[in-house]
């Protein structure tokens, strides 16, 4: 019996030292204690007794493996993950503090791939950001989508989280952070321009973001991006910031080429001067290069004549 839950009948047997715990109602039924044989003086004694005993071993130290850290929830989640989903936040740094040489626990996955720290960055909790990437947590694992928590931020447009994730890391790792690309092959960048942050856009620029850098699936730049949203204050931005006008996707679009056909005239007049003129056409189309009509050729060169069947021309 711990300390705790003895006090309560201590004081109660204190109180009462003519009767015995097996007086207590219902009690008899639940515990056997054995007291009904016991001198009063020797159940005196044993109160006395109990009011010394104190089990309450010493925590690990700094350092040392803590006791829960090998728990996990059925969703693989550890005691960190959960008090940072349910915005304990005192519970969640005092967790962070006494893990802090533990990295690997700090840099725990759950069944979604989820860090502590992607979690923080969700749930918005810019102090547990702060103290877990002065611990040691690994910014760059990326989730099950393959995003790091930077791309959640930017995702978010969390522009203090995106300052937190960017400050609390040494040059090599935040340009990798910079560069690297989730599961829809899109950088930072790329999420906070699609998404149409500005100010996260220009941050990301100013720390040494590619800004044309394309997207590895079609080569789409942000500034491609930018237009295929019609988002007219984000291509003055990219703009503004350097982005190439004359850039083309894998299929040779240019961003004014994709203009056309959109019903923002601001963005095809503003694209129009800076743009080379050979990108300012559509390009041909690849049937109209490579394949000619049926209306082209004639019966007889529409006919299939070199079939054969067992060494014989085959005759229709």
């Amino acid at each position: 019996m711990s300390a705790d839950l003895a006090a309560p009948r201590e004081d109660w047997a204190m109180a009462h030292p003519g009767h015995g715990l097996k007086k207590e109602p219902g009690f008899e039924e639940r515990l056997d204690s054995g007291l009904d044989s016991m001198k009063e003086d020797e159940y005196e004694q044993m109160v006395l007794d109990l009011q010394d005993i104190r089990l309450q071993p010493a925590p690990p130290a700094l350092g040392e493996p803590q006791p829960w850290h090998g728990q996990r929830t059925e969703d693989g989640d550890t005691f960190l993950h959960l008090a940072i989903i349910h915005a304990a936040e005192d519970q969640a740094l005092k967790a962070v503090q006494l893990s802090a040489p533990d990295l690997a626990f700090l840099s725990a996955q759950n069944h979604l791939k989820q860090t502590p720290l992607h979690l923080a960055v969700i749930t918005e909790q810019p102090q547990i950001t702060q103290a877990l990437l002065k611990a040691g947590c690994d910014p760059e694992i990326r989730d099950f989508q393959g995003n790091t928590a930077l791309h959640l931020a930017c995702e978010r447009g969390s522009l203090r989280a995106v300052g937190l994730l960017t400050q609390h890391c040494k040059r090599q790792q935040l340009q990798a952070l910079l560069q690297t690309v989730n599961y829809s092959g899109r950088t930072c960048l790329h999420v906070a321009a699609l998404h149409g942050f500005l100010a996260i856009v220009e941050q990301l620029v100013s720390l040494g973001a590619d800004i044309n850098a394309p997207e590895p699936c079609n080569g789409r730049t942000a500034l491609h991006l930018a237009v295929d949203l019609q988002n007219a204050d984000l291509v003055s931005e990219l703009v503004r910031l350097g982005a190439d006008v004359n850039s083309v996707t894998y299929q040779g679009y240019s961003p004014y080429q994709l203009t056309w056909g959109r019903d923002n005239l601001k963005i095809r007049c503003q694209l129009q001067g800076l743009t080379k003129s050979d990108l300012h056409d559509l390009p041909d189309s690849e049937d109209d290069d490579s394949a000619q009509s049926d209306s082209d050729f004639s019966d007889d060169e529409l006919m299939y004549d070199d079939c054969t069947l067992h060494g014989r021309p085959l005759t229709v």
